[in-house]
């Protein structure tokens, strides 16, 4: 949608809100409800006031201590929301609501670096400098209940009802049981401008997936956020809710794999054109893998889907279409492309394709050489192993010489401390696992 269009549909009457949104940490939209008419007198020109704090608060939107740019010293102040007019989209599933993404950008005009939306346009200048742009998709699993938030809420998040009750992966009658719920979401999703492609059945109960086509790296974090919180929103209005924890249970966890490549000033696949460019792109992503996981892996939970013969990796390996290792090479010619296979659905996109970006760009920068394919079951292999929990994953991001050299100290140091709040938070905890182990029998 146009401004010009916006414009038009105000004045008929068809649209009232607009949606001033960013991306926060965690991935989730934060922003604004605007009145469309104040949006377009006030604010498309001139963006709109936040509080700086939506950087640096915990998961329950709790203020923590530990961050530069905002505190209780530096007094909370306001960032500015830039209005970028281009991700300008109608909402269908809100009667006349439109929504569009903004930039984050302090009161002289620089960038807020810690925003995950500067950080990705950071990276994704570093390849337009070099002629390069990259093209992604992101395939999101999710797990669907019949039990809205709020039943799930009182419950306690146990006893759920999934809307599946066996495996129903690539089940054509399995996932019709679910249809009407995900057909909304596809059609709802097209409607507000993304390009969807299908939609299938998953392992766990009740576990979906609903893949998009691939587009440049800013587009599809932006469609990959949106539509993280559209799913939840129409799942709430159908009574159901919606997870994308990385590990909801015992079963398969929820993942979400990343398909890349790089495309050259003409537009057309560069690794197509350059098996060299295209080696050294992997070997990066190997290289960096360890050290990056902790933006794969955000989360105490995230690490609890990285479990043999689960279909979500733990080697350091690549694989020429082979789902046990991290990183799967697929297609051919134009389609040839690399899969990051470790991060879940609870990954922010902003940050994963930044750190893809980062470390495929040091790989080809210092050429460095692809060992040779893994053939076989990786699980098994003598491969390194990515870290086993948030503590190492967090050590391990914290000393990385290419997140330094390609994010700066005060992101690094930022999302250094993010990690530690999440730790922090999990460590004051008292499990339901430990009233069941304890409550009597110690």
């Amino acid at each position: 949608m146009t401004l010009d269009e916006l414009k038009r549909a105000v004045d008929e009457g068809a649209v009232d809100t607009v949606l001033l949104a960013f991306a926060d940490m965690e991935g989730r939209l934060q922003g604004k409800r605007l009145t469309a008419r104040h949006f377009l007198s006030d604010v498309a020109d001139h963006g709109s006031e936040g509080c700086n704090y939506l950087l640096a608060v915990d998961v329950d939107m709790e203020t923590v201590g530990g961050y530069a740019m905002a505190s209780w010293e530096r007094g909370y102040g306001d960032f500015e929301m830039k209005p970028d007019l281009s991700t300008l989209r109608p909402v269908p599933w809100h009667e006349g609501t439109v929504m569009l993404m903004a930039d984050l950008t302090w009161e002289d005009g620089s960038d807020v670096v810690a925003s995950p939306r500067q950080i990705l346009r950071r990276q994704i200048d570093r390849l337009a400098e070099r002629g390069l742009t990259a093209n992604c998709s992101t395939e999101l699993e999710f797990i669907v209940f019949k039990d809205t938030y709020e039943e799930a809420w009182r419950k306690g998040f146990r006893d759920l009802e999934p809307a599946n009750l066996y495996n129903i992966d690539y089940s054509l009658l399995g996932s019709a049981r679910v249809e009407p719920l995900i057909r909304r979401i596809r059609n709802e999703m097209m409607a507000a401008g993304m390009e969807v492609e299908n939609s299938k059945g998953e392992c766990n109960l009740g576990q979906h997936e609903i893949n998009f086509h691939y587009g440049d790296a800013l587009q599809i974090a932006d469609e990959h956020v949106l539509y993280k919180t559209g799913a939840k929103e129409i799942a709430a209005q159908e009574d159901h809710s919606i997870t994308f924890m990385a590990k909801f249970n015992e079963r398969e966890g929820s993942s979400c794999h990343i398909h890349f490549s790089l495309a050259g000033g003409n537009g057309a696949n560069a690794f197509a054109a350059d098996q060299a460019m295209f080696d050294h792109f992997v070997a990066g992503q190997l290289s960096a893998l360890r050290e990056m996981t902790l933006i794969y892996a955000p989360h105490i939970n995230s690490y609890k889907r990285f479990a043999e013969g689960t279909f979500a990796p733990t080697a350091v390996a690549w694989g020429r279409d082979n789902r046990t290792c991290s990183m799967r090479v697929v297609g051919h010619g134009e389609g040839l492309r690399v899969e990051n296979r470790l991060p879940g659905a609870d990954v922010n996109p902003y940050l994963a394709l930044s750190a893809m970006i980062a470390a495929g760009l040091k790989g080809i920068e210092d050429e460095m050489p692809l060992e040779e394919a893994l053939e076989g079951n990786a699980y098994a292999s003598d491969k390194p192993t990515v870290p086993t929990n948030i503590y190492e994953a967090r050590d391990l991001f914290a000393a990385s010489p290419l997140a330094l050299e390609a994010f700066g100290q005060d992101v690094v140091d930022h999302y250094v401390n993010r990690a530690q709040v999440e730790i922090d938070a999990f460590e004051g905890a008292v499990t339901d696992w430990e009233r069941y182990r304890g409550f009597e029998r110690l």
